[in-house]
C-alpha cells in the first residue's frame, strides 16, 4: 500500500532526468564540462540530499518543501492525530475496537464516492450530481431485485451501468457541448434525483433482504484473527516489493533512487499501523469486508492513476488544458472518461450505503452526502485547482469527518456543532491548499 498519499503532478516522473533547486524551483541539468556562473546553485536531487547526508538530509529536505508549498498530507494526518488525541481524552470510549470498527464500515460508502470527486477535481472541475447518482443507483439495485425479481448480480451490475451512464452523460455535455461542468452537473443533481423518486414510486422506501449479498457487504466480517494479521502482512509485503522495484528500475535508468534505509523505515511504519489496525479489529468481530473491499479500490485507483498513460492524461489535462492538447491528449475523451468513472463510483458508494441501511429510500442520496464527499477528497489533500492530489485522499478526508461524526455522538454534542467544526476543518483544508499554491508560484513551481 502506498504511502504517498499526495503525490503531485509537479514531482519528476519515473525516469525523467530532473532535480529541484534548494529553493525548491527546477533546474536544468549542467552541461559537462561546462564551467559554472559566478553564484550559480549546483542542483541537488532530494534523494541524493538524503542518501549522503542521512537525517540532516531529511531535515533539509522537508525544509525545502515546507518552503516550496508542499505540504503533502502532512496537515491532514496531524489534523487526524489530534482529533483522535482529543476525542480519547473526553471518552476512553473513542479508540475502542467497536467503535473503530463502525467508523470503518461508516466511511465505506462516502468514501467510495469522494475516490470519484478526486479524479474530477484533478481536473480542476465539480461533479454537484454524485450524491442523486448514489440515490438513483440504490432505487434501480432494490427495486429489480425486490419489486422485479431479478437476480442480484444483474441488478447490481444494471445500477452500476445506470451510474457510469449517468456520468458519461455529465462529461459529454461538458467536454462536446461546453456546458460548465458545474451547471451540467447541478441539472443532474435535480433530475436524477426526480428520477430516483420516480423508480421507487408511492412506497418510498423498500428494505433488502438480510441475507442478499448487498447486505453482507457492510455486515460481515472476517471472524478469523488471521485473515485481518495476513491482510495486514500482504499490504507490507506489496509495499516492500514495490518500492524495491521501483529503486531498481531507477537505478537501472541511471537516476537517483530512495536508498533501502529510507524504503525500510517507510516499510517499518507501514507495518506498524497496518498490525495495529489489524489488532485492534480482532479485538472486535474481524476485518470488515467493506473496509478491505475500500482498500483494495484505493490501491487499484492509486496504480491507475499513477502507472498508467490515462492517469498521466488527467494530470496532466488538470495541470493545464491548452498545454495538454498540444501535447497529443484528447482532452476531450479524458474528460468523459473521468466523469463516467464519478458516476461508476457514486453508484459504487450508493450501493455501499443501502447495504449499511439495508434498504433504498427517497432520502438516499441527499442531506449532506454531496457535501461530505468534496469535504473528504479536499480534506484530505487534494486540490480544487486541479492537477494535484490522490485517491488516498478519500481514505483521510473520511477518516477525519467520520472521526468527528463519532467522537461528538459519543460526547452527545449536537449534530448542528459537528457541521460548523467540519465546516472549519474544510475551510482550512482550502486555506491551506490555496496558501501552498501561492508558495509554489512565488518559488517557481506553480
Amino acid at each position: 500500500m502506498s504511502t504517498d498519499l499526495n503525490k503531485s503532478a509537479d514531482e519528476p516522473r519515473e525516469g525523467a532526468d530532473t532535480a529541484g533547486t534548494d529553493a525548491g524551483g527546477p533546474a536544468a541539468p549542467p552541461i559537462e564540462g561546462a564551467p559554472a556562473a559566478p553564484g550559480a546553485v549546483t542542483a541537488v536531487d532530494p534523494r541524493l540530499l538524503v542518501r549522503e547526508e542521512g537525517v540532516r538530509g531529511y531535515v533539509r529536505e522537508f525544509g525545502r518543501k515546507l518552503r516550496g508549498g508542499e505540504l503533502g498530507s502532512v496537515p491532514v494526518v496531524v489534523g487526524l492525530a489530534i482529533i483522535w488525541a482529543v476525542f480519547q481524552w473526553r471518552d476512553s470510549a473513542f479508540l475502542s475496537p467497536k467503535n473503530l470498527s463502525d467508523l470503518s464500515i461508516y466511511i465505506v460508502g462516502t468514501g467510495m464516492i469522494s475516490v470519484g470527486i478526486v479524479l474530477v477535481l484533478l481536473l480542476g472541475e465539480i461533479d454537484l450530481s454524485v450524491g442523486s447518482v448514489s440515490g438513483l443507483a440504490a432505487a434501480v439495485l432494490a427495486v429489480l431485485y425486490v419489486n422485479e425479481g431479478l437476480a442480484e448480480w444483474q441488478a447490481i451490475l444494471i445500477a452500476l451501468v445506470s451510474g457510469a451512464a449517468a456520468g458519461a452523460v455529465h462529461g459529454f455535455f461538458f467536454a462536446r457541448i461546453g456546458v460548465p461542468a458545474f451547471v451540467v452537473t447541478l441539472a443532474g443533481l435535480l433530475a436524477w434525483n426526480g428520477l430516483m423518486l420516480q423508480v421507487l414510486g408511492t412506497t418510498g422506501t423498500i428494505n433488502l433482504d438480510r441475507d442478499s449479498f448487498i447486505v453482507h457487504l457492510t455486515s460481515h466480517y472476517f471472524v478469523y484473527i488471521a485473515v485481518a494479521y495476513g491482510v495486514a502482512g500482504l499490504a507490507v509485503a506489496l509495499f516492500l516489493a514495490t518500492q524495491l522495484l521501483d529503486a531498481r528500475r531507477r537505478q537501472a535508468a541511471g537516476v537517483p533512487s530512495r536508498p533501502l534505509g529510507e524504503i525500510l523505515a517507510r516499510t517499518a511504519v507501514l507495518a506498524v499501523l497496518a498490525f495495529a489496525a489489524a489488532w485492534r479489529l480482532n479485538e472486535y468481530k474481524g476485518l470488515p469486508l467493506a473496509l478491505l473491499i475500500f482498500l483494495v479500490v484505493l490501491i487499484g485507483y492509486d496504480v491507475l492513476l499513477r502507472r498508467t498513460r490515462f492517469g498521466r492524461q488527467v494530470f496532466a489535462v488538470g495541470g493545464g488544458v491548452e498545454a495538454a492538447r498540444r501535447a497529443g491528449i484528447n482532452v476531450a475523451l479524458v474528460r468523459i472518461a473521468v466523469f463516467s468513472i464519478s458516476g461508476l463510483m457514486a453508484s459504487v458508494g450508493g450501493l455501499f450505503i443501502a447495504s449499511r441501511i439495508a434498504a433504498a429510500n427517497q432520502g438516499a442520496g441527499t442531506g449532506n452526502l454531496l457535501m461530505e464527499a468534496i469535504a473528504a477528497a479536499v480534506i484530505g489533500g487534494t486540490s480544487l485547482f486541479g492537477g494535484r492530489g490522490s485517491v488516498w485522499s478519500a481514505l483521510l478526508g473520511m477518516l477525519v469527518i467520520g472521526s468527528i461524526a463519532s467522537g461528538m455522538a459519543l460526547l452527545g454534542i449536537e449534530a448542528s456543532v459537528q457541521y460548523m467544526i467540519t465546516g472549519g476543518v474544510l475551510l482550512a483544508a482550502v486555506v491551506i491548499d490555496s496558501v501552498s499554491r501561492r508558495t509554489q508560484r512565488s518559488a517557481g513551481r506553480g
